[in-house]
């Protein structure tokens, strides 16, 4: 049974204010390493993309990202990150399919995720909910490759 059956109070918020892109951004560097993001680029994708951050009491859990589709990538893009002493509590499950429902309104042409090579338990979870890997790449100057999934 998850927290959330418990009712666990998991409050998820677009991240809008100040406070909120912090909080995102905290989620974010703490499971992406390897790309860790500025106050601005934080911002500047707030503009492109849905933000949002899960909240458990006053404390950020977790943080989603919702790419609608692009000229390179027809597909729109989830992306759920639970930091790990959250994890397997339901906070992703709630974050990916909130994002879920939120991509299917913006592409016809599917779903993609992107998880950090060395996110076994990211891999995990996208791969139990019908994802398959189509792309390895590297960013400039990295060592560990993001890994590229589609929904099947």
């Amino acid at each position: 049974m998850s927290d959330l059956d418990e009712g666990g109070a998991l409050r998820v918020v677009p991240a809008a204010d100040e406070r909120e892109l912090a909080d995102w951004r905290a989620v974010h560097n703490a499971i992406v390493p390897t790309a860790v993001l500025s106050a601005g680029e934080v911002r500047e994708r707030a503009g492109r993309n849905r933000l949002e951050v899960a909240y458990l009491g006053g404390v950020a859990v977790g943080c989603s990202t919702v790419r609608p589709p692009d000229g390179e990538t027809p597909a729109a893009t989830v992306i759920a990150r639970t930091l790990p002493e959250y994890r397997r509590r339901g906070f992703g499950t709630a974050l990916y399919e909130r994002g879920l429902a939120h991509a299917r309104t913006l592409s016809a042409e599917g779903v993609e995720t992107v998880v950090l090579a060395s996110n076994e338990e990211g891999l995990r979870f996208a791969l139990a909910r019908g994802f398959t890997e189509v792309e390895r790449y590297l960013l400039p100057g990295d060592t560990i490759p993001f890994v590229t999934l589609r929904m099947a």
